[in-house]
């Protein structure tokens, strides 16, 4: 646990949160992880390149950073190829079933999301 979500879970000490709850929101708060889980949702497994298009406001060197930890998390794995420089991430089991949840994300979005430009 990060020091930010000790100090939120020490202030919460009569309503604690569930440390599997926070576990959760420690991944998916990590700015990009969202966006990379939704990508390989959406389009299935995807070069490095193909990523870093999708999430074009995201910098190499932190995009490999985010791989590395949805891959430590086993919400991605890397996949490569004996006969090929061909490098894919793909989703787990575990980050396919994130599906749902990001469907209730989009909905809630949609409904509650209002972005000033």
């Amino acid at each position: 646990m990060t020091e930010a979500t000790e100090k939120i879970a020490g202030d919460m000490s009569e309503n604690k949160l569930c440390d599997k709850f926070v576990a959760t929101f420690e991944i998916l708060g990590r700015k990009w992880n969202g966006m990379i889980i939704e990508t390989l949702l959406v389009n299935g497994p995807r070069r490095f390149k193909d990523l870093a298009e999708s999430v074009s406001k995201c910098s190499d060197r932190v995009l490999v950073e985010r791989l590395k930890e949805l891959e430590a998390a086993g919400i991605i794995e890397r996949r490569t190829y004996a006969d090929s420089a061909l490098i894919e991430y793909a989703l787990t089991p575990r980050g396919e079933s994130m599906r749902d949840m990001m469907a209730a994300i989009h909905e809630w979005s949609d409904k509650w999301q209002t972005i000033n430009k």
